[in-house]
């Protein structure tokens, strides 16, 4: 039942539906516009239809010595064929006035002045009889033929109204039959040109996302070059890319679980050797002292390696649930982890201010320093030639918007092979028979906490800045 109804929903919130109800609207709002002032000279065209008839009258009137003598169907016509209860004219300060054999005592009388004729004036008056309640009585005041005359009518207004009643309803009915026309040509036009390329991205782009791995779902693009083409033609790609990446994604997901079963198998095997190397380490045999060592280390490293690739398979990517922490405090723990406090050739200085807190994850970030003071620790170890004092540095530098941590040593740096090839996992070890899953992993930790992970080129030691975001909190 919410499935139908969301459909239906959808459908009736669609963009034909919108598109439909915005161009009556706005063409409906456009002859509101144009209705105001055509009311307005509606009523003022009828108001002056009716003076002429009194002007008329009024030419009688004044070629007419005595009023009273004029025949009373003269008169009754005259009024009639104005609407009229009573016409007066008015000259040279001489009024007259001839008006039905009973005479009407009207309750309420409103003026309307055809002398005064701007907008303003005839929109008042126009809605002023529009809204009016009945039986009032309209006194129409205009210019006679003659100069200095008068001529004004007294009549019903419930005539005027309903005329202008029926022009409204006319004007609507109008109204409405240009909206709907103009809406269905808009429509048709539209919708060829618009809504049925933008449906058909919308029902591809759903279609997909369910069955991203059926190349057969893959929008073809149009020949159309305006904005709707281009978005067909990048959708296209796109999708393209993500089918090819799926793709590549299963097969080294297979790949890898292959690899996986033989690193544990492997992984065994060598624990085994291992094992029997130690044995063979206790012998006294001169010759096997000198070369257990040697064959102890070679085993350790097929070990290690071994292990990392496994760790390395089963990583998830987990979004980092970010926390605000103490950095010194993280700092001196990965230190810790490294082996490096309380190292007996090696000094640690932390330079990192004792009120530095990020916010980042805790576990991902300490994960992060770890390596990197590892690799340094590591790396002044396994030096060839003398250093004088080794020591590995942890500084800070702060900018506008990010804070860069710096771990630095002065060992005897990266070799070329390994610059050439950092952040590559399997190919960016500095240290043989290394993996070089660590920078990998870090630098996709550092991603993850919107920051970069940097090698910064220096004539001694090795230096990487973890450059991250400056969301600075209060402590606790």
């Amino acid at each position: 039942m919410s499935a139908k109804r969301s459909l239906f929903r959808g459908r009736f919130w669609g963009l034909s539906n919108k598109l439909i109800a915005t161009i009556i609207a706005v063409i409906l709002l456009v002859e509101i516009l144009f209705y105001v002032p055509s009311l307005a000279s509606f009523r003022a065209s009828w108001l002056n239809d009716r003076l002429r008839v009194g002007v008329v009258a009024a030419r009688v009137l004044d070629a007419v010595p005595d009023v009273m003598a004029l025949p009373r169907n003269l008169t009754d016509r005259l009024l009639t064929s104005a609407g009229a209860n009573a016409i007066v004219y008015r000259r040279e300060g001489q009024s007259q006035l001839i008006e039905l054999a009973d005479p009407v005592t009207p309750d309420v009388v409103v003026t309307a002045d055809m002398r005064q004729t701007d907008f303003m004036t005839l929109m008042v008056g126009a809605f002023d009889t529009l809204f009016a309640g009945p039986g009032r009585t309209l006194r129409i005041v205009g210019e006679g033929d003659l100069e200095e005359s008068l001529v004004e009518l007294l009549m019903p207004e419930r005539p005027l109204r309903q005329d202008m009643l029926d022009y409204s309803r006319q004007i609507g009915a109008l109204s409405l039959a240009i909206a709907a026309a103009t809406a269905v040509a808009l429509y048709v036009l539209v919708s060829f040109l618009f809504i049925h390329p933008v449906r058909r991205l919308t029902q591809n782009m759903l279609a997909f996302r369910q069955a991203p791995e059926n190349g057969s779902l893959i929008i073809r693009p149009s020949a159309r070059r305006d904005e709707i083409g281009v978005a067909e033609r990048e959708l296209g790609a796109m999708e393209q890319d993500i089918f090819s990446m799926l793709r590549q994604r299963r097969h080294l997901a297979d790949l890898g679980l292959a690899v996986a079963k033989i690193n544990h198998d492997l992984r065994n095997t060598l624990t085994s050797a291992q094992l029997l190397s130690d044995q063979v380490a206790t012998l006294d045999d001169p010759k096997v002292q000198r070369l257990a060592p040697r064959l102890v280390t070679t085993l350790d490293r097929a070990i290690g390696f071994a292990q990392s690739v496994l760790e390395y398979g089963r990583q998830t990517t987990v979004p980092p649930m970010f926390a605000a922490v103490a950095m010194r405090g993280l700092v001196d723990d990965a230190a810790f982890d490294a082996r490096l406090v309380g190292h007996p050739s090696i000094v640690f200085n932390n330079g990192l201010a004792p009120d530095l807190v990020l916010s980042v994850d805790v576990g991902q970030m300490g994960r992060v320093l770890l390596n990197l003071l590892k690799n340094a620790r590591e790396a002044l170890e396994a030096s060839s030639a003398p250093i004088n004092e080794p020591v590995v540095s942890v500084t800070m530098a702060q900018a506008d918007a990010t804070i860069t941590i710096s771990v630095s040593d002065n060992g005897p740096g990266l070799p070329p092979r390994a610059r050439d090839n950092l952040f590559v996992a399997f190919e960016g070890s500095a240290r043989s028979g290394g993996t070089g899953l660590g920078l990998a992993i870090a630098r996709e930790i550092t991603e993850a906490h919107g920051g970069q992970l940097l090698f910064v080129d220096q004539p001694m030691g090795t230096r990487f800045d973890i450059v991250l975001p400056l969301m600075l909190r209060a402590p606790g």
